[in-house]
């Protein structure tokens, strides 16, 4: 039984990632601030189920409070951190880009710490697609230069896969960086485009839709995405001297216009478009080239992006019931 550190894992990746660590033997440590950027209350549901697992605990703190943080890895013999902790979003890192540099930047430092001064040398880190920014060349590899971030939010995890290099290479910190890729499913953030808009369609209010619809996605279902992140901690249990950085994504695009179409059918409802332009900081296309993470990580997305969205509603009425007067059940 190995005990995992996993930073904010009452959150929508976390919670599936603790819940799936959980239930393969492994004994976790969740530090979660439960901060309000989107209801507190969704956080709780989150983890209520994993309360009374004595497997479990929960730490309801933040990853800038270096005390906190010593006393958690002086009193708990830690084998890996999952770091998933992180100030989200692209757009409102724009508004605020010194918190989103505090937060992303500076804890994922300060955790960085405590593994050098503690001992615990297996780090898995949540990075994200955006670092690619606007990058011409398709599919997205992890040999491609990111130089060129257009979100302060894809400058804090760019910083903070060149700060892992650095701790790994100082410190002998065995790393893997992991690119997310627009990942979604059940428990998604309600601020995401695929539940802020199923939301919207089941209230037959309009959809915020940017640009001409043609902008693109890499879809990646939170079970593949949550397998990727149980291989890497596997890799890196079975290796030594690591610093990878690898894209888990489902190497397949879906178009605005498309998702919004895919949620119509599912939901039996037409949506209501209210066309605005393209935001800044937001990405033309991702797309993942995920043949690294096959071949390193054993990495096979099993979830089509309609099965995905399937089990999202399917997740999304059961969570609304009879309350909302505009879905079919």
């Amino acid at each position: 039984m190995s005990t995992i550190l996993v930073t904010g894992g009452a959150g929508f990746i976390g919670s599936h990632v603790c819940d799936f660590l959980l239930n393969n033997g492994n004994e976790i440590i969740n530090i979660d601030n439960f901060n309000d950027f989107y209801d507190p209350k969704i956080k709780e549901k989150n983890v209520s189920h994993n309360l009374r697992n004595p497997n479990y605990k929960l730490i309801r703190g933040d990853i800038r409070d270096l005390d906190l943080l010593d006393n958690v890895f002086k009193n708990n013999e830690i084998n890996v951190v999952v770091h998933l902790a992180a100030m989200a979003g692209v757009r409102p890192s724009i508004n605020d880009p010194l918190l989103y540099e505090e937060v992303n930047v500076k804890g994922t430092i300060n955790l960085m710490e405590m593994c050098k001064k503690y001992g615990v040398n297996k780090f898995v880190c949540a990075s994200s697609s955006s670092v690619y920014g606007n990058n011409k060349k398709v599919p997205f590899c992890e040999t491609d230069v990111v130089d060129y971030s257009i979100s302060p939010y894809a400058a804090t995890k760019k910083s903070c896969e060149v700060f892992g290099h650095t701790y790994h290479h100082l410190y002998n910190i065995d790393m893997i960086m992991l690119r997310f890729f627009t990942v979604y499913g059940p428990r998604q953030r309600p601020d995401l485009a695929i539940h802020k808009f199923t939301n919207l369609i089941s209230e037959n209010s309009e959809i915020p839709f940017y640009g001409d619809g043609s902008s693109e996605r890499d879809y990646t279902y939170i079970d593949d995405i949550v397998d990727g992140v149980f291989q890497s901690i596997r890799y890196l249990t079975d290796n030594d001297k690591v610093y990878e950085i690898v894209n888990l994504g489902e190497s397949e695009t879906i178009s605005l216009s498309s998702m919004v179409e895919t949620l119509e059918n599912e939901l039996n409802l037409d949506a209501k478009l209210k066309l605005l332009p393209m935001q800044p900081g937001d990405v033309i296309r991702t797309f993942a080239d995920i043949s690294k993470a096959k071949n390193l990580l054993g990495y096979n997305p099993k979830t089509s992006f309609n099965k995905g969205i399937k089990e999202f509603v399917k997740w999304y009425k059961k969570e609304q019931g009879k309350s909302n007067k505009y879905l079919p059940l």
